[in-house]
């Protein structure tokens, strides 16, 4: 049997339950801006009758009110791997297309001072020598536009360096970042543990949590599994950064200055090397250092080659004003055939025009140098290459970005705050807090009427 006072315990613990779905409401209203944060949700449970009834003894089933079981974080753990596994594609195609859209446009392709309009400027210079092969202004124009197509050519490579430095930079700047949020997540997850055994809130600490692994897997495209202790680890394509309340270091290995870029995790058993495939910011940018950029400068670099072959063998085929035959009329270094092209014939008569020897006026020569089209088809088929590869990634990052929103929405809808159903939530709780208030004040009543009013019937 329940005793006299047991329903103002009901009215009581109604009170303290409706105050906490208060707060909750009041927490995720105040945090619907804030980053990271998981929209909270106060559980209830009734206060029911007890396992063991004594003998002879009966419950008259009335409850004994109710009590608040937890408070916990709207989310999905398959919709935040989810989440993670997209956003690291979704960076590494948008970090990968934003840089190939600066590098094209240092190239400058198609314009009017690029390499193709000096190299098409070159060859039409040789035309018009072969019209006037004894004058000095056509052979001057001839020279002029050499080094004009060589400027441009070794602006390109050093375009091409640059970007190097600074990608190379940047994997620097990102590797820090990845260390630093490492060991932030491996101290997130010892908190998480010892919140965990003192039966204190880690909601914040959760969130703080996924915050760092959602940013790691933006960096380095990484795989995070929970434990059993509501930690996270995280491993970098097959290799363990993060391991419980342990973190590893993310090296850049030998030959991030110069050829294949390669990464490793440092920790206290050793060094192990992450695979190649990295995704993320990271895996965008060692493949540019690695692949995209080496292969654009190797092509440029065998541009200048056929360049160099085919004018140098046809020159050598003619003969200057004098009568001499003809040099070289570009020289390069073999290790550095962009960056070092030069023009080679300073003087105006050793442009070797003629194509019979003595033959002044003859521009035999200068029309078969004109021919010379070979490195004009390499070098737009280099930059075709380079074009269609940039018109594919944005495309690829376009679809990305498009399918990493849909998935953002589909945890937002979970994790996310609605203030709508905020404020009815709050209605809701204020409403059953009066209602318990009120009950509270009936009960007051009517143990006043039963304490001070029975029994003064006929006095």
């Amino acid at each position: 049997m329940s005793g006299t006072f047991s329903s103002f315990g009901t009215a009581l613990s109604a009170l303290h339950h409706n105050r906490v779905l208060m707060d909750v409401a009041s927490s995720n209203i105040a945090n619907s801006a804030t980053p990271g944060y998981a929209r909270r949700r106060a559980e209830a449970e009734t206060v029911g009758a007890p396992a063991q009834p004594a003998m002879w003894s009966r419950y008259d089933g009335a409850g004994e009110g109710v009590r608040t079981a937890d408070v916990v974080r709207m989310t999905d753990e398959f919709l935040q791997s989810r989440a993670r596994y997209e956003h690291g594609n979704n960076s590494y195609l948008s970090t990968r297309a934003a840089a190939l859209t600066r590098f094209e446009a240092g190239i400058g392709e198609p314009g009017d001072n690029g390499v193709a309009a000096a190299l098409n400027d070159f060859r039409t210079g040789w035309h018009d020598l072969a019209v006037s092969p004894g004058g000095d202004a056509a052979r001057s124009q001839v020279l002029d536009r050499a080094a004009t197509l060589v400027e441009s050519i070794r602006v390109q490579a050093s375009n091409v360096a640059k970007e190097e430095g600074s990608q190379r930079d940047r994997l620097q700047t990102l590797v820090g970042e990845v260390n630093t949020l490492a060991s932030d997540l491996a101290d997130t997850n010892r908190a998480i543990a010892v919140a965990g055994f003192s039966g204190t809130d880690a909601n914040l600490l959760l969130d703080q949590r996924d915050q760092l692994a959602m940013r790691l897997s933006e960096l380095t495209g990484g795989v995070a599994t929970q434990r059993a202790d509501g930690g996270l680890d995280v491993s970098v394509n097959g290799t363990a950064l993060v391991t419980g309340q342990e973190a590893g270091r993310l090296v850049v290995a030998t030959g991030a200055t110069g050829g294949t870029v390669s990464l490793a995790v440092e920790t206290a058993g050793g060094s192990t090397a992450v695979a190649p495939g990295m995704r993320g910011e990271i895996g965008a940018t060692a493949d540019l250092l690695t692949v995209t950029l080496p292969d654009y400068r190797a092509g440029l670099d065998d541009v200048v080659r056929e360049l160099v072959t085919d004018v140098n063998t046809q020159h050598r085929s003619g003969y200057a004003l004098d009568g001499t035959p003809g040099g070289d009329f570009f020289a390069f270094d073999a290790a550095d055939p962009a960056g070092s092209l030069r023009v080679a014939v300073t003087d105006l008569d050793q442009v070797a025009a003629s194509g019979i020897p003595g033959g002044g006026l003859d521009g035999g020569n200068a029309t078969a140098l004109a021919a010379t089209g070979g490195a004009e088809s390499g070098y737009q088929r280099l930059v075709n290459g380079l074009g269609s590869e940039i018109a594919s990634v944005r495309r690829l990052a376009s679809n990305q970005s498009a399918l990493t929103a849909q998935v953002d929405g589909t945890r937002d809808q979970l994790a996310g705050v609605n203030l709508d159903e905020e404020m009815v939530g709050l209605v809701s709780a204020q409403r059953a807090y009066e209602a318990a208030s009120r009950v509270m004040s009936t009960l007051d009543q009517m143990l006043d009427t039963l304490i001070n009013r029975t029994g003064l019937v006929g006095r």
